[in-house]
């Protein structure tokens, strides 16, 4: 058997009515992905108009790809550095005071490599309290990074993450015990 594209379907996968979705990527591509904006204020009540929840302190640097806003949840205090990729295929929460730096991607799509129809598959993506996602780190569907763990730099995240972990590499692996002093 092989792959056959040409039977792909996924009329079945719905995010939002077809106008607005138009309307956010012309929104998207302008107020975000566009480096000459550096207004974080602006790309915060433009998320909101969109059906994203959005706390307080919130800082969107440059560059900045984001799916389907109404499918984002941020918290109070959180960072998403230049160039991140939030492909939120599916809802994506961010809690309070996480950090996604540079380049990182949160991926909520993928697709079935076993089926001859190349079938999408999507999963929510969980970043809990006080996470950091390295520059250039991958999060794959349908994982938790637990509170306060860290994904290193170009480190993928093909499993949940624990509480309070350090992971690195690809796959990432635990490699010690994040300590934060006071």
């Amino acid at each position: 058997m092989e792959t056959e594209l040409s039977q792909y379907d996924n009329s079945n996968y719905k995010p939002g009515p077809k106008l607005k979705i138009l309307f956010w990527h012309f929104v998207n591509v302008l107020f975000f992905i566009n480096p000459l904006n550096p207004m974080s204020k602006l790309k915060v009540v433009l998320l909101r108009l969109f059906g994203a929840k959005v706390g307080k302190g919130v800082m969107i640097k440059t560059g900045v790809n984001i799916k389907y806003p109404w499918l984002l949840e941020i918290g109070n205090q959180v960072w998403i550095g230049e160039n991140v990729w939030i492909d939120n295929l599916a809802k994506v929460v961010l809690q309070d005071n996480t950090c996604i730096s540079q380049g990182a991607m949160l991926l909520c799509g993928n697709h079935n490599f076993k089926k001859i129809t190349f079938d999408l598959i999507v999963g929510e993506i969980t970043l809990e309290k006080g996470v950091w996602v390295g520059a250039r780190a991958v999060v794959c569907p349908g994982i938790i990074l637990g509170n306060h763990a860290v994904l290193a730099v170009g480190s993928v995240a093909t499993k949940n993450l624990i509480p309070y972990g350090i992971y690195q590499g690809n796959p990432a692996e635990l490699v010690k015990e994040r300590k934060i002093e006071s």
